[in-house]
């Protein structure tokens, strides 16, 4: 039997722990039989790596990132994303539309009537009804206390651009993806972010389960996964 595409996108500010999901998701799912993709944002094609390193690491204002953001977005729908998800496969993004309106949109302070005219002119007429505005099936978003993400930023690498923004900066976009999930509570499955990396997979593996995507299984899987 063939099943259908979904795609799940993963959100949560900087230093939430979400990235580290994404491959033991892929993994639980292929043990299943099923293909996956996973992707990024801003990227995930040649054209919007491009972007992504302009994004991260030139200044510019807010209307020109939010254009390169959505510039980016098209090409990865039309060539990554769209195809993969007519193929049957499960498409697994690292950041999607939702990060756009957190951190341009709550974080900048951009216009959200702006960002959303650009959501719908860059996502609509690609999936295979032409008026069907592609968002994710599932947005798994890893919600965090922004004093805590600061704190483990400071344990990671040299921050790019939008991680070395100050803590009012994030405690907006953490805003913002509390505004985007009161949106759309049917697509968004919250996650305590704050708890250790076993129990937040324990918390996403029950939301899978749940909705019939994924069957369960051992806890250690994904602790060592």
């Amino acid at each position: 039997m063939n099943l259908p595409g979904l795609f799940i996108s993963f959100e949560g500010i900087d230093g939430a722990g979400k990235s580290s999901h994404i491959e033991t998701l892929a993994n639980a799912f292929r043990a299943q039989g099923r293909t996956v993709v996973t992707t990024r944002e801003p990227g995930g094609t040649p054209l919007a790596e491009k972007l992504r390193e302009m994004l991260l690491n030139d200044s510019m204002d807010a209307l020109t990132e939010a254009l390169l953001v959505f510039a980016g977005r098209r090409d990865h729908l039309r060539t990554v994303i769209g195809p993969a998800l007519a193929r049957g496969a499960v498409v697994l993004c690292d950041r999607f539309t939702d990060a756009t309106f957190a951190y341009q949109g709550a974080g900048r302070g951009f216009p959200l009537e702006t960002l959303s005219f650009l959501e719908r002119v860059a996502q609509t007429g690609i999936a295979p009804e032409p008026d069907l505005m592609r968002e994710p099936d599932l947005t798994l978003w890893f919600e965090l206390d922004p004093a805590v993400a600061a704190q483990r930023l400071t344990q990671a690498r040299s921050p790019d651009r939008f991680e070395a923004q100050d803590r009012e900066f994030f405690a907006r976009v953490a805003q913002g993806y509390a505004q985007r999930a009161a949106g759309a509570p049917e697509r968004f499955a919250r996650l305590d972010a704050a708890q250790e990396r076993t129990l937040v997979w324990q918390q996403l593996q029950q939301v899978l389960v749940r909705k019939g995507w994924l069957q369960p299984l051992p806890a250690q899987a994904g602790a060592l996964s």
